[in-house]
């Protein structure tokens, strides 16, 4: 990476940086490229230089999010012995995510907006396919392990996204404990629908 690279994302990581804290103190809606700037030192034109518009600037940050969680389930990942106890991780690791996640308000907001760039919504998609070609891997290692039965994977893999991202919803106002125990009566349910009967 030469110097102009460098320098180029540097300022990339300092509007994002700064934009994050005034995401999670004012939430999307009523953070404007104007608060922005001032927030971060750059001109309006830096800002759409990097990252296009308001909305390309969220999603960059709701892919960070993404990547560091899926950073910090990969470390976890290897204390689960089978698809089952994984399963339940991923669940529990969820909702801690989201219990403590700052930026859970402006998400809201985002996703809730109707009209969004044609670009946005095409990452929006590719997210979204991310999140069930994540839960595929899970359940066809089930599968080829024996502890769930053949089933079409990718359908299933949206109904477990679908539940999963309802429970998001569903569990704000919970309190942690009754929060975990949702998601992990929500995981007994759809076992039961995927388990291979035991012998």
């Amino acid at each position: 990476m030469n110097k102009k690279q460098l320098q180029s994302e540097q300022t990339k990581k300092k509007i994002a940086d700064a934009s994050r804290a005034l995401f999670i103190h004012k939430g999307y809606n009523a953070s404007s490229i104007e608060d922005i700037v001032k927030a971060t030192g750059c001109s309006a034109g830096n800002i759409y230089y990097h990252f296009k518009s308001k909305e390309g600037l969220f999603l960059h940050l709701i892919e960070e999010s993404d990547r560091e969680w899926e950073e910090k389930w990969l470390t976890k990942e290897p204390l689960f012995s089978n698809a089952t106890d994984k399963l339940y991780g991923m669940a529990e690791h969820l909702a801690h995510e989201q219990l403590n996640h700052p930026m859970t308000k402006a998400v809201d907001e985002f996703f809730n907006n109707s009209v969004k760039d044609p670009e946005v919504e095409e990452r929006i998609k590719q997210l979204i396919k991310g999140y069930v070609e994540f839960n595929e891997q899970l359940l066809q290692q089930g599968i080829d392990n024996g502890e769930f039965k053949p089933m079409n994977v990718t359908g299933m893999a949206v109904m477990l996204d679908s539940l999963l991202y309802g429970l998001s919803q569903h569990t704000r106002s919970m309190q942690r404990e009754e929060a975990l125990e949702a998601y992990r009566l929500a995981i007994d349910v759809f076992l039961h629908g995927v388990a291979q009967p035991s012998a």
